[in-house]
């Protein structure tokens, strides 16, 4: 077979899937000489041969010569990603560790059949529909397929309360489960509201405009929009986000392909917000629709952006039923409305996988200056700035990584799964006196937490030994952020995600850097129909950021 017979075989094979899909394409059957080479291997080949798989493994192949988003899924595969985006799931309602081969319930979920039936944090699953699931062949896989079905069914439990070591049984029924995408929403200091949002699902629009209206009626007169490590998800939930913000037949981002045309996508109203100044975060993780989101508020002058260059995923794909599995196929890119390619390049000599250690090996992590701009050509804002694409989004004012060696333990325990592990296992061990505790305040003024040092920073230093294989010996500066870092996990498990933000909030430097650009230095926002820029205030401060005004404006 030639070399380049792979290629080929891949434009017959997808254009063969397109059958029945409608979209006023050509219809094609399957590739005459991949059946070929089948039929002769199912018919002549040494061995029996399962067709099916090695069709499964053909279509593999052929995807993996495209780009790194076109993918193939089983239907299982599939089911599973859909989950997430689809604003929810159906199940019994908890979050679990596995901790010593035992199932632990960190959370009942408030409003689900778990906490309906008196399941609480701490208590042990020990049995499903009579049978004991302690031991090493549990796993997150098995607690899944026990635990998750459809809604309305029913599934047998037994529990042992760890406080008093009593066993119950309790028959519960399954129902759907809300994931949420804004995870918080709440007024930081000098009225500035600050939104998580950590994908762009089915339900992220609506939940975004409640949390705008929230922070609103609580006082905010800006407003910061966190899409740090936001992987994207539905354009659709982008569009309707960044409405809000804009005046009305203003770009937001428009698509193109071979055999896609042109679409445009505009705002389409005056956004209740459109006179709101507001700041977006974003990270070397922040993808797709959060490129999206940041790149339209950048062009059209709307907003500053805070951070580091974007992952850079501008592709878009469309879902193919091919019987029981899917084809998500790559058909057009992304554009910013300056006309900016969000994809990062991909193909031939470039290993997409370690963009982000050639990002750490080029200094691009630490310093403006070392940001690669994969496109020369340069691109213009409404107010006439000068921007590049290509390969993400750069922001306006640079956040460098912290690679001090505070953060550094903090990750490591982060990263492992330590810091989760140690915090419930803290909580679990003290669990009567947290009991009457409502707020994170509430716990760094108790006497227990004063006593930190003995208890969960003495625990946090067994684990980094256990992880690291040494004896840690921190300073204060890195025992402080340890402490924080935990202080924030306990809060997550004892009173929910927001305080878990509201915590983690203080000291991030991306948030006094928002807090700054909005407040004291420059602040966008529209008035009157027409883009206006606030002129930056006289100060000293030393920064990386990017020059925001040019042309005199």
């Amino acid at each position: 077979m030639k070399n380049n017979s792979p290629i080929v075989l891949a434009v017959v094979l997808f254009l063969g899937f397109f059958l029945g899909k409608g979209w006023d394409k050509p219809q094609f059957t399957w590739g005459s000489r991949i059946n070929q080479v089948l039929d002769q291997i199912e018919l002549l080949y040494v061995d029996s041969v399962d067709r099916s798989a090695l069709e499964d493994a053909a279509v593999e192949a052929i995807v993996a010569k495209l780009d790194p988003h076109t993918l193939y899924f089983t239907e299982e595969e599939l089911a599973e990603m859909a989950e997430p985006m689809e604003g929810g799931f159906e199940g019994i309602g908890v979050e679990f560790i596995i901790s010593d081969d035992t199932l632990m319930v960190v959370n009942a979920i408030p409003g689900g059949p778990s906490e309906g039936a008196g399941i609480r944090g701490g208590d042990r699953i020990v049995s499903v529909e009579g049978e004991e699931i302690s031991g090493p062949k549990l796993n997150n896989s098995r607690v899944m397929s026990l635990l998750k079905g459809k809604g309305g069914t029913k599934v047998n439990l037994g529990l042992l309360r760890a406080s008093d070591a009593s066993r119950y049984d309790v028959q519960i029924t399954r129902a759907r489960i809300p994931i949420h995408s804004v995870v918080a929403s709440f007024v930081l200091e000098d009225n500035v509201g600050y939104v998580k949002v950590i994908r762009f699902a089915a339900t992220t629009a609506i939940e975004f405009s409640e949390a705008l209206d929230r922070v609103a009626r609580d006082g905010a007169t800006s407003v910061i929009v966190d899409l740090r490590s936001n992987g994207g998800g539905y354009l659709h939930a982008a569009t309707d986000m960044i409405d809000r913000f804009l005046l009305k037949d203003l770009d937001i981002v428009y698509t193109e392909g071979k055999a896609a045309p042109r679409i445009t996508y505009k705002s389409t109203y005056d956004g209740e917000f459109s006179n709101l100044p507001i700041a977006i975060l974003i990270d070397e993780s922040s993808a797709s629709a959060s490129e999206i989101f940041a790149g339209a508020i950048q062009d059209n002058d709307r907003g500053v952006i805070i951070g580091r260059r974007s992952f850079g995923k501008g592709l878009v794909q469309e879902e193919y039923s091919v019987e029981d599995d899917a084809l998500r196929l790559t058909v057009a890119r992304f554009y910013t409305p300056s006309g900016r390619a969000i994809q990062k390049p991909y193909g031939e000599g470039i290993d997409y996988a370690l963009d982000h250690s050639n990002r750490l090996e080029s200094g691009e992590l630490y310093s403006a200056d070392s940001i690669s701009q994969v496109d020369s050509a340069e691109y213009f804002t409404s107010l006439g700035r000068t921007v590049y694409g290509g390969g993400g989004i750069t922001p306006d004012v640079f956040i460098p990584l912290d690679t001090s060696d505070a953060n550094r333990v903090a990750a490591e325990l982060i990263w492992a799964g330590a810091m989760r592990d140690g915090a419930f296992e803290w909580i679990d061990l003290h669990r009567e006196e947290l009991g009457a505790l409502q707020t994170p305040i509430e716990l760094e003024q108790s006497e227990l937490w004063n006593d930190l040092e003995q208890g969960a920073i003495a625990l946090m230093r067994e684990r980094y030994r256990e992880l690291m294989g040494v004896k840690p010996v921190w300073s204060k500066e890195e025992s402080k952020v340890v402490e924080h870092r935990f202080l924030a996990q306990v809060s997550r498990t004892l009173f929910g995600e927001e305080e878990y933000y509201k915590v983690i909030s203080r000291g991030d430097q991306y948030i006094e850097r928002a807090l700054y650009e909005l407040l004291d230095n420059r602040t966008f926002s529209m008035m009157e129909g027409r883009l206006y820029l606030q002129p930056a205030k006289a100060d000293s401060l030393e920064t990386e950021t990017l020059n925001i005004i040019e042309n005199g404006i």
